[in-house]
């Protein structure tokens, strides 16, 4: 896996212990780019100090609770338990705003596993993790998944929300970067985007993400024709 300068092949190549971004409906994957806009100060610490070390971030949610589902409001202070896997990102832009903030763009390396969480003195919470290995390879199934289908549900959603789209940068997206961009950009709850994460491969992200898709869309149908009768 290629990401930016820096190429990551082996388990070797990726660290044991981790900052992570514990980051409400984000989703990272692999390959995928992230931009942040990192004004707290305890993140602030964590980037400044990811970009003079090896530039490595995890990006992970809090897990949610069923009855927190409905609320956007989460306590950072009181640190949620996370959940049980994130995505590393590598830093591979960033620049200083003159009012205190940084923006920077994380690109998707591998997903990982939380093992624990480290006790440190540091204001951001940093873990011991897992890589999934896998995801540095190519991905083997990128032919298997079913385009039309992800296209036609995508092109559907759009429609109903009477939205655009750049045809003809998408038709000349590949399998892998097609899926993985349309999960991340897709604007589904914090529940559906863990769960496109956690897909066990690429083909089954993009089972996933139709599925979901289609579920959103009979429901605003359903909605809509409720409201008629």
């Amino acid at each position: 896996m290629q990401v930016g300068n820096a190429r990551y092949r082996t388990g070797a190549d990726i660290p044991d212990v981790v900052a992570v971004f514990p980051l409400r409906g984000a989703l990272l994957l692999p390959g995928g780019k992230l931009p942040l806009n990192i004004f707290e100060p305890r993140y602030l610490e964590m980037v400044e100090a990811a970009i003079s070390s090896k530039r490595i971030i995890g990006m992970i949610q809090p897990h949610i609770q069923p009855d927190e589902e409905e609320s956007d409001e989460l306590d950072e202070t009181a640190k949620p338990p996370l959940s049980k896997v994130g995505c590393l990102g590598r830093i591979t832009t960033f620049s200083e705003t003159g009012d205190g903030r940084i923006l920077i763009t994380l690109e998707g390396i591998c997903r990982f596993r939380v093992l624990e969480e480290v006790h440190c003195r540091r204001p951001y919470r940093q873990c011991r993790i897992a890589p999934f290995l896998t995801d540095l390879e190519d991905a083997r199934d990128a032919a298997n998944i079913d385009r039309e289908a992800l296209l036609r549900a995508f092109r559907d959603y759009l429609e109903v929300h009477n939205l655009e789209a750049d045809w003809d940068s998408i038709s000349r997206a590949g399998n892998e970067t097609l899926v993985n961009a349309l999960s991340m950009m897709s604007p589904f709850g914090a529940a559906e985007k863990q769960a496109l994460l956690e897909a066990a491969d690429l083909k089954t992200r993009a089972a996933t993400l139709i599925a979901i898709t289609e579920m959103m869309l009979a429901k605003i149908r359903d909605d809509y024709s409720s409201r008629l009768q």
